[in-house]
């Protein structure tokens, strides 16, 4: 069966950069768009919808980053960030506006092509999770209620969570994550009682052999709790285990 190709979009003003980028894509088989300002990119991916945005830091009309903040409200598309400057603080500011990768100027086309490949090998969303849970009884810990592996029921308070229908509610609320939050927090109630390294994290929801900055995921954590009311000083649903990564419940 024919599929459609998979689609990226590529963001650079330097309009000869861009079409190398392209180029190689395209040899890989992908369907290519190509933007040059912060507004075009943004339109472009609203019209487009693609599976991935390489986006240039530095652009006319506004940046890179603000172009990765504006994405996130409506698309969660994979984004691959490039700059020019070796620096933590663009690195920090780019991952904390859900950027999922980041590569500095110059760099190997093949490099970033093997980066995107990684990326799509395993769409997000794809991990086998638990049927739906229930999270709602304040008194107890997460529990396993079958035996069967991978069918979990976890407790606490005011949250249910239903994988199939992937929805979430807080309190009798509805509350609109991304589908890589959506994802992480599903990976976590799947097995209550495990706490996940970073690694482990990213092979469930960004797919196995995806190679990037291991501190992205502390992005999204820090995104999800913000967006459940959880404190990661004491938190009730996402706790921090030192030295290790995350697990589910309370701290």
């Amino acid at each position: 069966m024919m599929t459609d190709p998979l689609r990226v979009l590529v963001v650079d003003d330097e309009v000869a950069l861009a079409e190398v980028v392209s180029g190689y894509l395209q040899r890989e088989g992908f369907e290519v768009v190509t933007a040059h300002d912060g507004p075009s990119a943004v339109e472009s991916a609203r019209v487009t919808g693609p599976d991935l945005v390489v986006l240039d830091v530095m652009l006319p009309g506004f940046n890179g980053v603000e172009v990765c903040r504006q994405l996130r409200t409506f698309t969660d598309a994979y984004i691959i960030m490039l700059t020019a400057r070796d620096e933590e603080v663009d690195k920090i500011v780019g991952l904390s506006v859900g950027a999922d990768d980041y590569l500095v100027k110059p760099f190997s086309p093949r490099e970033l092509i093997a980066r995107i490949t990684a990326m799509l090998r395993r769409p997000r969303g794809s991990a086998i999770l638990a049927p739906p849970l229930a999270l709602h009884d304040p008194a107890q810990h997460a529990v396993r209620d079958s035996a069967e592996e991978g069918s979990s029921r976890a407790v606490f308070p005011d949250i249910v969570l239903d994988v199939e229908g992937r929805h979430i509610c807080s309190c009798g609320l509805p509350v609109e994550l991304t589908r890589t939050e959506f994802d992480l927090f599903a990976t976590l109630a799947a097995h209550p009682r495990l706490a996940f390294t970073r690694r482990q994290l990213l092979d469930q929801v960004w797919g196995e052999g995806w190679f990037g900055d291991e501190h992205v995921v502390d992005v999204h954590i820090a995104h999800l709790r913000a967006k459940l009311g959880d404190d990661a000083n004491e938190p009730r649903f996402i706790r921090t285990v030192r030295g290790v990564g995350y697990g589910l419940g309370a701290g």
